[in-house]
């Protein structure tokens, strides 16, 4: 009777083990969506800077034509962030057409526009907050 409250007490042990160590990778994997979900999102909220500030400089750019390619590049950088951190299907179609939208405000100014139209950049922006946020 003894040996078989022992080998009772032995395979709760390894069941109550096992059952810990499904907990904490269930946890673990479940938090790394977490952090990326977060990670996405701060970095859409830095791109919807990057925006207002590519917004002004087009603005402005009579003033200061350099502050239009530091918010474009602002915004890839934060692109490229996001891209390295997700697989994404929704995130990675949204970085690619927010990258492309930057891609055509670059190529209007380089086309002499010095007012080009970052209608589409604001709106590939938004998308990619909202499926960030999804």
């Amino acid at each position: 009777m003894a040996a078989s409250r022992r080998r009772r007490r032995g395979v709760t042990t390894i069941a109550a083990a096992v059952a810990a160590v499904a907990l904490t990778a269930g946890l673990t994997t479940g938090c790394d969506a977490v952090n990326k979900a977060l990670d996405c999102v701060q970095t859409a909220d830095s791109i919807a800077d990057s925006v207002t500030d590519l917004q002004q400089a087009v603005e402005n750019a009579a003033n200061d034509p350099t502050q239009t390619d530091a918010s474009l590049d602002a915004i890839e950088k934060n692109l490229r962030k996001i891209a390295d951190k997700t697989d994404d299907t929704d995130v990675n179609k949204a970085v690619d057409d927010l990258g492309q939208a930057v891609d055509n405000v670059r190529t209007a100014i380089r086309n002499g526009d010095e007012t080009p139209d970052v209608g589409p950049v604001t709106d590939a922006a938004g998308e990619l907050t909202k499926v960030c946020t999804a």
